[in-house]
């Protein structure tokens, strides 16, 4: 089924990227709570009338520990009753938990939203976050002042699993345009979520011209695309018949009743992607006859998500071993990545297979250093520097590898 995707100008006019001075973000150094902007940035998306925007605040840390604070920033001509000189436009931002932890050196983002919110986004320098925003979009910071771009509204590309990936982490909510178009699919669930795995055999059998055997890579991307669009609009049937029963109490407002349900739905999002990547890539290593064992117990109840060719040869396996292999799954990586490095201690070198676009080289250096192989799925490798791409594994290159690393004469019974 060919779903329409959303564009990046579906929800950003425009956005300007510049590295923080400690004038820009120490008020103790600067007495004020003021960053300047340029004239490009008037010209392309914030205009020339004084404006109070409302503003969402986004603190993201060097292991994209993130949190939020709603306010206003205030756009004005500093310089407005001073006739003989040249206009001089800056934002105030008034003090807040992120404006209070953002220091010199940081990146800050500065898009204003289609619906005139300012999201005023500061990512640690180096940071995975960093990287990732740089490549959503489209912009680096070189100098002290901004550098910016008006996010255009003709002949722009969709947006991929990857952007969709980082809007989600800012709190963006998004639906595909023509996600109307899966409702006769989704329609005999009525209003409960089935298990995710029976959401995922539905993804792949409404998918049937996906060959993953011919490109693993396009086939896992496919088959997630395709059951995300399907939980989103079945999730935002069952979200938007809650909200119209409402949530009253017998002493007024159920202020935490709305409280559990909203928990419960972004942790359902979680837990269902983790599952959804399992049980596609589950899917891709029976198309491609490749031998495999998911979730086998192996030293201290530790449990790598998949070990090939199984638990009896790793069991059997010489310490260490190169005649095993395994490959933990991680939808998002973040710091968890070393969760995988305790697993199957037979095996030497691990393999993680990932959706997260964009890590940050200093993250990946480390991986190797600890002799930690990411795979990523060939479409997300854009979002990684020219030197990482180099390093990274796609999920067709683990799958030869594994089937090499079988095939060799020691591992011949």
């Amino acid at each position: 089924m060919d779903i329409k995707r959303g564009q990046l100008s579906d929800y950003f006019d425009g956005v300007g990227v510049k590295r923080l001075s400690a004038v820009d973000a120490e008020p103790k150094t600067s007495n004020q709570h003021e960053i300047g902007v340029t004239k490009d940035m008037r010209e392309q998306f914030l205009g020339e009338t004084k404006t109070v925007f409302p503003a969402t605040y986004i603190w993201l840390g060097g292991d994209q520990d993130g949190f939020t604070a709603d306010g206003t920033a205030t756009y004005y001509d500093a310089r407005e009753n001073q006739y003989h000189r040249a206009a001089e436009w800056r934002l105030y931002y008034p003090p807040n938990p992120v404006t209070e932890t953002m220091s010199a050196g940081d990146t800050l983002f500065l898009a204003k939203q289609k619906d005139g919110t300012l999201y005023f986004i500061v990512a640690a320098a180096g940071s995975t976050s960093e990287s990732q925003l740089e490549w959503l979009f489209g912009l680096a910071p070189n100098d002290g002042r901004f550098v910016s771009r008006e996010v255009m509204t003709d002949g722009g590309e969709e947006l991929d699993f990857g952007a969709r990936f980082i809007l989600d982490e800012l709190g963006i909510e998004f639906e595909e345009p023509e996600a109307d178009k899966l409702d006769t699919i989704i329609e005999r669930f009525g209003l409960i979520f089935p298990k995710t795995v029976i959401f995922s055999d539905l993804a792949r059998q409404t998918l049937p011209a996906i060959n993953a055997a011919e490109d693993p890579d396009f086939a896992l991307m496919a088959w997630l695309d395709h059951e995300e669009a399907m939980f989103r609009r079945l999730e935002r049937r069952i979200v938007g018949e809650r909200l119209h029963e409402g949530f009253a109490g017998e002493d007024g407002a159920d202020v935490d009743g709305f409280l559990k349900f909203s928990l419960g739905v972004q942790n359902r999002r979680k837990s269902r992607m983790g599952h959804s990547l399992e049980n596609h890539l589950e899917a891709v290593f029976r198309a491609t006859a490749l031998p495999y064992q998911r979730g086998a117990v192996t030293e201290h109840g530790h449990r790598p998500d998949f070990l090939f060719p199984n638990l009896a040869a790793y069991s059997a396996a010489a310490i260490p071993s190169n005649s095993v292999m395994m490959l933990g799954a991680k939808s998002s990586c973040k710091d968890r990545w070393r969760q995988v490095l305790s697993e199957a201690e037979k095996i030497p070198r691990k393999h993680l297979l990932t959706l997260e676009p964009g890590i940050s080289k200093q993250q990946t250096d480390q991986m190797e250093s600890m002799s930690l192989q990411l795979v990523i799925p060939e479409q997300i490798h854009g979002s990684y520097a020219s030197d990482q791409k180099s390093w990274l594994w796609s999920l067709a290159a683990f799958i030869d590898a594994v089937r090499s690393n079988l095939a060799a004469p020691a591992n011949i019974s």
